[in-house]
């Protein structure tokens, strides 16, 4: 039997999408300086006891998401808190805006370091649609290609998911319970000022992060959602608190349910056989697993 699909009319017909995969190709080039203040932010955001950051400092993996920020005038801003659709990524016409994963490859003997000049070069790589049980999405994949003044430091392939409004009585796909077998945990309680500080940090005005009445009253969810790249920047912070001098040559993530505010929440690991490779993942309060990620050290 195939799957049911959405009572509801198709806002992505195939006319919406050949509009939207015209953005396939597009390029943006966004320059930067890798500086100390967002290391020690993050740092104190994070709850470590890192050494003072100085020139040359080694930024430790994902922090990278600190900088390359877009600086959109506020005029520019839509509802959502994000920029009106239609800049760099494509006007997708559905409202519930979510990063779904990504992979990361960095380069060996090139990590990007405290007083860096660099530049990231980022490329819309596809947009792809499904219609099912669960309603519409729009995938968007970019490949992002950050570079130093000694080369490329690191290739990034960045999920963007679009989904359709929430309807009434809707549920989502069967939760998937976490595992039981870490090596190493940590619990986190997602309030509000945690929330605050890593959207501040990232300069990320989604109104889904703070915006209680917005997340709830429009865009359906229970509570303030906690960010999928802060749960992935704690599962490998929770790698680093472990094996201290972990060094990444490789990460993967995907986004599996939800984490929101509403309850506090645990991320565990633990090492595979070759003791380079570790399974990371997120669980809620309810035991459900929240994201997947495998790190594979360098």
């Amino acid at each position: 039997m195939s799957e049911q699909t959405s009572p509801n009319p198709r806002l992505i017909d195939d006319g919406t999408l050949a509009k939207l995969q015209a953005w396939q190709g597009r390029s943006e080039t966004l320059a930067d300086d890798i500086t100390a203040a967002p290391v020690r932010a993050l740092s104190a955001t994070l709850d470590r006891d890192d050494a003072a950051p100085a020139a040359g400092t080694r930024l430790p993996e994902l922090w990278h998401w600190l900088y390359f920020l877009p600086h959109h005038r506020q005029s520019e801003i839509g509802e959502d808190g994000h920029a009106r659709r239609g800049g760099f990524l494509p006007p997708v016409p559905l409202p519930r805006r979510m990063w779904a994963g990504g992979r990361l490859h960095w380069e060996a003997g090139n990590a990007l370091r405290v007083g860096d000049k660099a530049e990231r070069t980022s490329t819309i790589a596809s947009v792809t649609h499904k219609a099912g049980r669960t309603g519409e999405l729009v995938f968007v994949l970019v490949r992002h290609e950050v570079r130093n003044e000694r080369g490329l430091a690191l290739t990034e392939e960045h999920d963007i998911v679009y989904r359709a409004a929430a309807q009434p009585g809707e549920s989502g796909p069967p939760p998937t319970p976490a595992p039981k077998d870490a090596a190493f945990s940590r619990d986190i309680a997602p309030d509000d000022v945690l929330l605050f500080r890593y959207s501040a940090l990232t300069f990320n005005g989604h109104r889904i992060h703070y915006d209680r009445r917005y997340v709830t009253q429009v865009e359906g969810y229970p509570g303030l959602i906690v960010h999928g790249p802060l749960i992935a920047t704690l599962l490998v912070d929770l790698l680093r608190r472990n094996v201290p001098d972990a060094q990444l040559a490789r990460f993967e993530f995907r986004a599996v349910r939800p984490t929101f505010d509403t309850a506090p929440f645990r991320v565990h690991g633990k090492p595979g056989a070759d003791g380079k490779t570790f399974s990371l993942w997120g669980e809620d309060a309810d035991g459900w697993l929240t994201m997947q990620a495998t790190a594979v050290l360098a």
